[in-house]
Order: C-alpha cells, then sequence, then structure tokens
C-alpha cells in the first residue's frame, strides 16, 4: 500500500497526470524518488509514439519541433523549467552563496533567466527539426535516464538548503536510502541499457553526454551553492534532456 501511495505521490508531483489524492506522510514519500523515472518514461512512450506518427505523416518540420519541445512541458507542466531558470538567474548573480539562494526563492524571473529560456527553447526546437524517426527511441529512453540521474543526484550530493522540497524528498527517503539509491541505480542502467539497444554506439554517446552533465552539474551546484537543491535538480534534468537530444543527432551522424 505504501508504495501504491509513493507512485501516485511521485507521478503527482513530477507531473500533471491526474492521481488520486494521498496523504503525504513520511512513510508514503519514503520510497517516492523511486517512481520519479517512471515519469520520464511516460514522456518517452508519448514522445516515440507522437513524433512516429508526425514524421510518417509528413507534417512540417516546425511543427514537428514544436509538438516534440511542449510534449515534456505539457506533461510535467513546467516545474523542471522553473527551476532551470531560477538556477540560471542564480548562477549568473556575483553575490556570495547566501545571495545565491535567495535569488532561486525570487519568484521573478531575471533578465538572465528570460535569455536561458529562451536560448534552451530555440536549441531545443532547431535540434528536434534535425530528429530522424530511428533516433526517437534512444531520446524516449534518454527521459528515464535523466530523471533517474536527477534523483540520484539529491540523495547523493550534498545539500545546498536545510528546507526545500527536494530536501523534504531526501530526508524522509533516508530510511529506505540504500533502497531508493539501488531502484535509481537500476533505473540508471535500464535506461542507458534502452539507449544502447535501440542506438547501438549512438545511443552510448548520447549516455555519455547525460553522465558529462551530471558531472558539470555536481560541481558548479557545489561551487556555486554549496550543494543542491530542488531547483538545481531541475536546472540538471533541462539540460542533460538537450544533451540527450544533441547527443543523439550527433552520435547518429557519426557513427
Amino acid at each position: 500500500m505504501k508504495l501504491i501511495q509513493a507512485f501516485i505521490i511521485a507521478i503527482s508531483m513530477y507531473s500533471k497526470i491526474p492521481m488520486p489524492r494521498v496523504e503525504w506522510t513520511e512513510e508514503s514519500m519514503r520510497y517516492a524518488f523511486c517512481f520519479f523515472p517512471v515519469v520520464g518514461g511516460i514522456i518517452g512512450i508519448l514522445q516515440v509514439l507522437a513524433g512516429g506518427l508526425l514524421l510518417t505523416k509528413g507534417n512540417s518540420i516546425l511543427f514537428f519541433s514544436c509538438i516534440m519541445t511542449l510534449i515534456p512541458i505539457w506533461i510535467t507542466g513546467g516545474i523542471h523549467l522553473d527551476g532551470f531558470v531560477d538556477t540560471v538567474d542564480a548562477i549568473s548573480s556575483y553575490g556570495e552563496k547566501e545571495k545565491r539562494l535567495e535569488i532561486l526563492k525570487d519568484p521573478h524571473i531575471g533578465a538572465f533567466a528570460a535569455i536561458g529560456l529562451g536560448s534552451l527553447l530555440i536549441l531545443q526546437l532547431g535540434s528536434w527539426s534535425l530528429v530522424e524517426k530511428p533516433m526517437l527511441p534512444v531520446i524516449g529512453f534518454g527521459y528515464v535516464l535523466s530523471r533517474a540521474l536527477s534523483a540520484l543526484s539529491v540523495m547523493l550530493f550534498p545539500p545546498a538548503k536545510k528546507e526545500g522540497l527536494a530536501r523534504t524528498f531526501r530526508d524522509n527517503a533516508d530510511a529506505g536510502k540504500k533502497r531508493t539509491i539501488g531502484v535509481l541505480v537500476l533505473w540508471t542502467i535500464a535506461g542507458v541499457a534502452g539507449m544502447w539497444n535501440t542506438g547501438g554506439s549512438a545511443g552510448i554517446l548520447a549516455a555519455a553526454t547525460a553522465f558529462a552533465i551530471w558531472g558539470y552539474y555536481k560541481w558548479v551546484s557545489q561551487r556555486t551553492f554549496g550543494g543542491v537543491s530542488g531547483d538545481q535538480a531541475g536546472y540538471f534534468l533541462v539540460l542533460c534532456e538537450t544533451g540527450i537530444l544533441i547527443g543523439t543527432i550527433l552520435g547518429f551522424w557519426i557513427v
């Protein structure tokens, strides 16, 4: 029963998919991170189905690119983009760690955040315009991998704050920390295996891109904020998805 509640909490927290109401208790939240990659799986399936249909029907590349860029935003409600813009604003500040952490709480979008968001969406649109049908499954599995790595970072990297939603999930998961990390590692392996199986060497290159971005994210989070928070986890996830998209395209071109 607790696992079902954890599943419902994970889906309702990290997506806009309607779910039944459950009580958010310490026990029900303990293994919520274990189901975070399921959201990525749902997005990946929709991307493969929608992308395959749009490419088969011969729709315009611009229309295809717009729909593929918007699907993750529609499913998640833009929760990770919110973390992305907050983190870009904070990283662009020249203040101390405490000031940067305060910027993360500011609901207003600064100039650097607007520039970062615009650049990101243009980059994604342009990248999707280069995608071909055989690339879709690799990109789809990438949504599972990105969420597994994002959740692992919250469990493994030092926290930046003593409060916040990510810290709450981490603290509640402490009682089952080894199991949660073990499940997320299995999700990571599954994501990489899926990318390799559907894309061969191109899939491995895309997965390697994800791990490289994970390393960068750990470095910049500790250097700039002293650790990670939910905003930085969202920042990483958005960068990781974009990196996997580009890595897949390059992989199919090179290999």
